[in-house]
C-alpha cells in the first residue's frame, strides 16, 4: 500500500499522505482557503469536525465537507476560493 495518494485540486495534480482528510490535503498542497464568503473574505476549515461548514468543497462533483472526507486516489477536488 502506498503512503501517498494522487489527487487533483482545481485541475492540478498533487501527491499527499494517504489517510488524511481533504481539508488537511488542501493545507498540505498550500491552499489557505477553500471558498469565499459573500463579502469575498477567504474561508477554510475551522472546527475540523463538520459543524462549521467552512470547509465545503466539491469532491468528484458533489459538495462535501473536507474535514470529514478522507483522500482517495484520483479524487477530484474543486475549491471556490
Amino acid at each position: 500500500m502506498s503512503s501517498e495518494v494522487r489527487l487533483f485540486i482545481d485541475g492540478a495534480e498533487f501527491r499527499v499522505p494517504a489517510g488524511i482528510s481533504v481539508a488537511a490535503a488542501l493545507r498540505h498542497a498550500g491552499y489557505e482557503a477553500t471558498r469565499r464568503a459573500f463579502d469575498a473574505s477567504p474561508r477554510a476549515a475551522f472546527c475540523g469536525m463538520g459543524v462549521c461548514f467552512e470547509c465545503r468543497v466539491r469532491i468528484d462533483g458533489s459538495e462535501r465537507l473536507g474535514c470529514l472526507e478522507r483522500v482517495t486516489d484520483d479524487m477530484d477536488i474543486r475549491c471556490d476560493a
